[in-house]
Formats: structure tokens, sequence, C-alpha cells
């Protein structure tokens, strides 16, 4: 897992070609005025997912995971602490989908703490529980990019 400011994008963008494309995105993207929903960026190897959520007490949050992609999550409005763990210090409790990429998982991490102008990166093997409140749960847009991997 990464956390940092998109002032550090060029960093990343190295690391896999399909980084520049999505961070060229988030560049280029009002993502305020943009529609909330899925927006292909390079069709299923890189798109977006521009949501508008009430974040929630850190009881009420889930680890999940994925495989075939990485996510670049950032919030747009508000606050939001995103948790994270290593996959292999969480359990599985719903078994991995392969259509949805998807498994569910509990345990412990740490949760960190994001703001507008800073992103997350998730590779496969981080576990991750997003959407969680800082302070009371309070709406917030927020965009996650998945990358195929």
């Amino acid at each position: 897992m990464v956390v940092d400011t998109f002032d550090n994008a060029a960093h990343y963008e190295t690391l896999n070609p399909r980084f520049a494309r999505a961070f060229r995105w988030l560049r280029e993207t009002d993502l305020l005025a943009a529609a909330a929903g899925r927006h292909d960026i390079d069709g299923d190897a890189v798109y977006a997912l521009i949501q508008d959520v009430t974040t929630k007490p850190r009881e009420q949050g889930v680890w999940e995971a994925h495989r075939r992609y990485l996510d670049i999550q950032a919030p747009l409005t508000g606050e939001e602490a995103i948790g994270y763990a290593p996959i292999d210090q969480l359990k599985v409790t719903q078994a991995f989908d392969v259509a949805k990429d998807f498994c569910l998982l509990e345990g412990d991490g740490v949760l960190l703490r994001l703001r507008p102008g800073m992103f997350s990166l998730l590779w496969p093997q981080d576990g991750h529980m997003p959407g969680i409140a800082v302070g009371a749960p309070a709406p917030i847009r927020k965009v996650v990019v998945k990358v195929l991997v």
C-alpha cells in the first residue's frame, strides 16, 4: 500500500504503463462535476468509479481484497479513513468471487486518514477497509480507479 499526494503521482506512473493513463485521467477530468458511476479510461484495463457515499463508523467497516485489479482510491470532498492490513494477516470470511474480483476478510489493521489531494494505491496483497468516518459519519465524493495488474 502507498499513501501519497497527487503532487507526487509522477513517481508512480513509471511502475506500470496503466498508472500513467490513470493519473492523466485523474488530472484532466473535472471529478467534482462528473457523473457518479463507471467511467472507462482504457476499457476494462483501466476504469474509474466515482462514488457519492457516506462514511461509516469503524465497527461497520468491511475488509476486502482483489486479485485482478489494484485500486487507486482518493477522496474528492471530505475526509475518509481507509484500513490497511496485509491479506496474509486477515482471515477470509467470503471466498474470492472471480467474476467480481472480490473477497471479504476480517481481522485487524491500521487506519490511514485521506483528505482531498491524497490517494492510496492498493495492490492485490493489500487488504483494505474503505469508507471509514473521520469523526462522525459524513457524505463524501470519492474516486476509485481500477487498474488491471
